[in-house]
């Protein structure tokens, strides 16, 4: 398939050219002293032109400008030595002030050439020595270094070029130079609670992700204003989340032509992932250097790299004066091995300040931290939405090959659903046999035949054709089409038919999403925001949006799928074919789904690792040969014991009896620690301890039938760890022994240098212990490029700093993947403990590791497991959310209630006030922590207190009305005369939560007629009322009838047999008797008999 002239080869490269032939219109007018046009500037470099005024720019000259400005910030001052003996070779010019240091006096400032070690205190220049003896300066920044001559401390914050080291300084307060502040991982501990709020988010909504990142960097940072700002597919940009000050304007939603961002820059953000300008109204200080230096220092790296002139004119025009820019950095591809991925800028956090501000390097470091574990999270909702898209691609060219036999060829085009559900456009049609059928936003017959007469004429060579503009690729009627299609793809189906797909103008596609604004601007000629805006629209008009890969593949497989399809689409063999095609895929789907089930069962036999399920009663229905060996019992002797009661130990049996009444409700859970029992001879313990993940087993018709568990033997593990984070007196022996049953073992200090690395993790590692000892563990044992030991991607190296954080704030992680290259280049998969380390009177020393090997068995395992586990996992992270969530507009339920229950009211209004009240409370209840769980056990929280019957019938009928109302049925309330009065004392909040399920139930199974909820007294002498609801439907299901009355107490997975569980559950705890009757001329009934306390 080919592409139209819109989407060059190197789309990259040619706009590298436009930034470059932009910077030279802006220089050539400042020269000039004349006026710089933005917009017209803009559209003459995106169309690769250039007027008599603008002069064409050399990209690499740009490039080289924007690498090495030959100037620096005046927030700070820079230096660059010889890493060898720290000869100054380059200084900004405000070196000596920034340090209170006579440069005029030879005995103290020798400027170029002399020993840059003498600007700072005896100590300081200890450290700096020091740090240089890393190959990965980034762990060690920022150092505390005190200048000579004034005592003042800074940060240094190091790195390496081509001529030796730049060293910046920046000020600091002397409460923020403390030893405990130095180096990467404690300043990314700054954001620790950050990433654990970012982690707790549910799955497959990057909306909201994004939007609780710029929140989080906005607390963390205090900026005005934090947008995520997004790089589109044609390099254009756009804002996607913002948190902002209430009184600026907003950005949200706007989007930017590629140019604002330049190629040049962004490239640097991908290797320097922040930038921070702290004033930009302020004159950047030059750089002085040795005259042997050929070139500019390259500051590319620099924290203090100067500001270009025309970046400083974009942020003053905008109103701002200081930002801070971090990099969103992705994989490339979706590939399923990580090792072979690349990274790209995704996107950038960009944060604004309408005053002079900077952000310490701690900070700054912990905030690009933060950017790094956000690029995790999006990495892995991309990849699912990807894998979401191509199975919907899937299932519709499935669906559209079963429509070709069935009403071939339109009725790809005329039934649901069409060839337009296949990817996202606007319209599409079929050109068959001379004729055209359209869907959606197409052009019209005569219109489509000229394209395609052109496609045969200019494109004959091709199967197809996708571009973003007729225009440019040369369609005749593109002038025609210019306001409602802009974009198309096209596949031939045979010589001269073909499928077409449509996209309009992206003008039309770009909603602002901000608040209301004029168009007008001051100055339309310079560059703000809402000019970017404004010139983008100017860019992209007669453009639609890109056509992605994964559509173009998705056409083409279906392309395939059709070829020869429609040479003689009525003939009988052609159908036939189809049908076995279509049959195929079917059959593929159902030998896939018993080859998984195969190898799941063979894996379970012959894994490494114990694994062992049972029925839904608890008894044992499978047992591997690992988990008889470590527990002595055989698989004869296992199969059909009950679990929880024989062979688990009883210090396990309520954390066991815990697990598989959730998974059996379908929340299964990871790395829970449990003893089983052993008979083993010659075990040193008649326990055998592991770590277990439970998976839900379900049957054919996906009920939850049992529970499988997926465990490792971690009996020595655990013993070690006890006795070392006590710090009892034999571990260290424990630990150092050579014996192969004691795991490979690490530890470090609070401060991340390595004090503990036995001689089990020197062999798996192949480093020697005196090597690792006192080196950082983050960078220069395990790390990246320049690290002793190799992690095997970005993704692992930020997950481990995340647990090594964990641990030093006094939290424990288990069985976490963990992947490095030993040193002799084999990739060790292991699974990770890492606990905190704590000292006699607990506080926290440090943090201790162990690794445990993990078999190919047991990682296909886990992948199978993982897989089922997703959707589970998803729903309850989006349950925990909504349960966070909801305690705001309860709040703000309760808040109103009770301002309007405080003034004047009719009894009417009085009664919806407490109407209103009552089902707050009781959505309260519903969605507290736990609760769910606490009506399984029989033992939900009850409140007694004061209520009128009244009252409590209107609460289940105003939690009725909606639902019937939709369904034009009425409902009835039904109250005894004698009791409408009554105060009684109870639980109206658990009363009312069953007695509303019952009342759903009724109106569901009434597809006419009515339902009515009332209440009367039964035994006055015993203080029993009953409460009915009537209903003129259809009678329960037998088995829902069953589950009503059902004396056992397993919850099932069906949602209505889990709202009967609950009512049921709720009734009984209540001291209650429910029953379920005929009711003659009526229908049914639910009947609650309740023993209440009469008040008046």
């Amino acid at each position: 398939m080919s592409s139209g002239s819109s989407a060059p080869l190197n789309s990259r490269q040619v706009q590298a050219n436009a930034d470059a032939q932009l910077n030279a219109a802006y220089e050539a007018a400042v020269a000039a002293r004349a006026a710089f046009d933005y917009s017209s500037s803009v559209l003459d470099a995106s169309k690769g032109s250039s007027s008599d005024s603008m002069q064409v720019s050399d990209p690499v000259s740009y490039t080289h400008r924007i690498q090495r400005p030959g100037s620096i910030q005046p927030h700070g001052a820079t230096i660059v030595v010889k890493e060898s003996d720290f000869m100054l070779l380059s200084m900004s010019a405000n070196l000596f002030e920034l340090l209170d240091a006579p440069g005029n006096s030879p005995s103290q400032m020798a400027g170029i050439g002399m020993d840059a070690r003498q600007l700072f205190t005896a100590s300081s220049a200890t450290h700096l020595e020091k740090a240089i003896q890393c190959k990965d300066l980034g762990i060690v920044n920022p150092i505390a270094v005190f200048s000579a001559a004034s005592g003042k401390p800074h940060f240094a914050i190091l790195h390496r070029v081509d001529v030796g080291l730049v060293i910046d300084l920046e000020p600091v307060h002397a409460s923020a130079t403390s030893p405990s502040q130095a180096g990467a991982l404690a300043s990314h501990k700054l954001a620790s609670d950050a990433i654990s709020r970012l982690q707790a988010l549910p799955g497959g909504d990057v909306r909201a992700l994004c939007d609780s990142v710029v929140e989080e960097v906005r607390s963390l940072t205090g900026y005005d204003r934090v947008m995520i700002y997004k790089f589109h597919d044609d390099e254009h940009g756009e804002v996607v989340a913002e948190s902002v000050r209430s009184d600026l304007e907003p950005f949200f939603g706007l989007h930017y032509p590629a140019t604002d961002t330049p190629q040049a820059a962004r490239a640097l953000f991908v290797k320097n992932r922040v930038r921070m300008i702290a004033d930009c109204d302020v004159p950047n200080v030059p750089m002085l250097q040795d005259q042997g230096l050929k070139q500019a220092v390259n500051l590319s790296k620099s924290t203090l790299r100067g500001v270009l002139q025309c970046h400083k004119d974009y942020m003053h025009n905008m109103g701002s004066r200081a930002s801070l820019v971090m990099a969103v950095v992705v994989n490339e591809s979706t590939k399923a091995s990580t090792e072979s991925r690349e990274r790209k800028l995704w996107g950038l956090c960009v944060c604004h300040h309408v005053t002079p501000r900077v952000v310490l390097y701690p900070l700054r470091s912990a905030c690009a931290f933060l950017m790094q574990v956000f690029g995790l999270q999006l990495n892995a909702e991309m990849d699912k939405a990807a894998q979401q898209q191509e199975k919907e691609m899937l299932r519709t060219q499935t669906l559209l090959c079963d429509m070709l036999q069935r009403d071939a060829p339109i009725g790809i085009v005329t039934q649901s659903p069409s060839i337009m559900d296949l990817l996202k456009c606007d319209g599409a049609g079929l050109w068959y046999g001379g004729r055209y059928w359209p869907v959606g936003v197409a052009p019209n017959e005569d219109q489509v035949r000229r394209v395609v007469s052109w496609m045969m004429d200019a494109h004959s060579d091709s199967t197809g054709l996708s571009t973003d503009c007729l225009a440019d690729a040369g369609c005749p009627v593109a002038g025609e089409l210019e306001k409602t299609v802009c974009g198309l793809a096209a596949c031939r189906i045979t010589d001269k038919d073909y499928l077409l797909w449509f996209r309009g103008p992206t003008e039309k596609t770009v909603n602002w999403a901000g608040a209301a604004h004029s168009t007008n601007i001051d100055d339309p000629t310079k560059m703000n925001p809402r000019k970017s805006f404004a010139t983008f629209l100017e860019v992209v008009r007669g453009k639609s949006l890109p056509w992605e890969d994964r559509e173009l593949d998705a056409i083409h497989s279906l392309q395939l799928i059709l070829r020869g399809s429609f040479q003689d689409i009525e003939d009988a063999d052609t159908k036939t074919m189809l049908h076995m095609r279509l049959q195929q895929l079917r059959l593929r789907n159902m030998g896939e789904l018993s080859t998984v089930a195969n190898e799941m069962v063979r894996l379970m036999e012959t894994a490494g690792t114990p694994i062992f399920a049972v029925t839904a009663s608890g008894v044992v229905s499978a047992w591997n040969a690992k988990v008889a060996e470590l527990t002595g019992v055989s698989f004869a002797d296992a199969m059909g014991r009950h679990l929880l009661t024989e062979l688990v130990a009883e210090e396990s049996q309520g954390d066991v009896e815990r697990l598989l009444s959730r998974a059996m409700q379908g929340m299964e859970e990871d790395n829970v620690e449990i003893a089983l029992r052993t008979r083993r001879e010659g075990a040193t313990s008649d326990r055998v301890i592991m770590v277990v993940n439970t998976c839900a087993s379900r049957d054919v018709n996906e009920q939850i039938v049992g529970v499988c568990c997926v465990g490792q033997d971690i009996t020595q593990h655990k013993q070690v760890l006890d006795k070392y984070t006590r710090c009892e007196g034999d571990y260290s022996m424990i630990v150092h022994s050579p014996n192969p049953l004691i795991p490979p073992i690490f530890g470090t200090d609070e401060f991340g240098r390595v004090t503990e690395f036995n001689p089990n993790m020197c062999t798996l590692s192949g480093l020697t212990k005196d090597i690792a000892l006192g080196k950082m563990l983050v960078g220069e044992v395990f790390g990246m490029e320049a690290a002793l030991l190799r992690l095997q991607d970005e993704e692992v190296r930020v997950n481990f700093e995340i647990v090594l954080n964990r641990a030093i704030d006094g939290h424990e992680s288990i069985n976490q993947p963990f992947a490095f290259y030993a040193r002799d280049s084999s990739l060790q998969r292991v699974r990770l403990n890492v606990s905190p380390r704590r000292d006699s009177q607990g506080a926290i020393t440090g943090v201790f590791c162990f690794m445990q090997h993990v078999s190919a068995e047991l990682e296909s395992v886990l992948r199978l497991q993982m897989a089922a586990q997703e959707a589970s996992e998803a729903r309850g992270k989006e349950l925990a959310y909504l349960r966070k969530e909801i305690a705001n507009p309860l709040d703000g339920i309760r808040c109103s209630t009770s301002f309007l229950a405080r003034t004047e009211l009719s009894d009417d209004q009085s009664q919806l006030v407490a109407t209103m009240s009552a089902c707050e409370n009781q959505l309260r209840t519903v969605v507290q922590e736990g609760e769910l769980e606490a009506i399984e056990k029989g033992a939900p929280r009850l409140v007694e207190t004061q209520f009128s019957l009244t009252q409590l019938i209107n609460t289940v009928v105003s939690q009725t009305m909606l639902q019937a109302e939709k369904l034009n049925l009425r409902v009835a309330q039904n109250m005894a005369p004698s009791i409408k009065n009554l105060v009684v004392s109870g639980d109206p909040v658990r009363l009312a939560q069953g007695l509303s399920i019952f009342a759903q139930y009724a109106v569901r199974l009434t597809p006419r007629g009515y339902v009515e909820i009332g209440a009367d007294i039964g035994d006055e002498a015993t203080g029993r009322y009953v409460f009915k609801v009537t209903y003129t439907g259809e009678p329960l299901a037998r088995e829902l009838t069953q589950e009503l009355f059902a004396q056992d107490d397993v919850f099932h997975q069906n949602t209505d047999a889990l709202g009967l569980s609950v009512a049921r559950r709720l009734v009984k705890s209540l001291n209650g008797t429910l029953s379920y009757q005929t009711e003659p001329n009526k229908g049914f009934s639910f009947n609650v008999e309740q023993p209440l306390v009469l008040v008046h």
